[in-house]
């Protein structure tokens, strides 16, 4: 698998430069530490999606912006054998020690102007996930195509297996993982208003 993670972090910090930002700048307007943005840029760790939210709000673009390859109008197909041959980009989703435990294969990269996130999720397995809770605006719907997970959303904990779905507003402190030892593949799609 090629490193998209270096696609992602490359391309915020591109944009950052293009729109003459500094890292100061962004760390303000975002509510993250400038460390934090220096290591996202630079791949050392890719988080879970609500920084990444942040840093998109404040460069002003959408966060499908930072894994887009092509801007297609019409619809775009993405077709299973293209989805998996395709970069995959591994996030630590708010992991303690930054494992890289989701690997994301994004689903509409080449759609412009969209509003939704689509992917498919490969939960890796793990037997006591550490983890942070975030919040970010929008909305968001799972899917369990596979295996079995955990949403921990606010106080309460909610257990899908194969075949269940949920859907939440994403302002609520939330995060999702495998159940404990158990992997999973889900479909999700993120909604953020722009």
């Amino acid at each position: 698998m090629s490193n998209s993670n270096t696609f992602v972090g490359s391309k915020i910090k591109g944009l950052r430069e293009t729109k003459n930002l500094s890292l100061e700048e962004i760390a303000e307007r975002s509510g993250l530490t400038v460390e934090q943005i220096t290591s996202i840029e630079n791949d050392q760790n890719l988080p879970s999606l609500g920084p990444l939210i942040k840093i998109a709000r404040a460069l002003g673009v959408r966060l499908g912006t930072f894994m887009d390859d092509n801007d297609a109008l019409g619809p775009v197909v993405c077709r299973a054998a293209e989805r998996e041959a395709n970069k995959s980009i591994s996030f630590s989703n708010g992991a303690t020690d930054a494992r890289k435990h989701m690997e994301y294969h994004p689903l509409a990269q080449q759609k412009a102007g969209r509003h939704m996130e689509p992917f498919i999720i490969d939960i890796n397995p793990e037997d006591s996930p550490e983890f942070q809770l975030s919040a970010h605006e929008g909305e968001e719907f799972i899917y369990v195509m596979e295996g079995e997970i955990e949403i921990v959303y606010g106080k309460e904990t909610y257990n899908l297996k194969e075949g269940d779905s949920i859907f939440y507003d994403s302002i609520v402190n939330h995060h999702v993982h495998g159940a404990p030892g158990k992997s999973a593949k889900i479909l999700a799609v993120v909604y953020i208003p722009f």
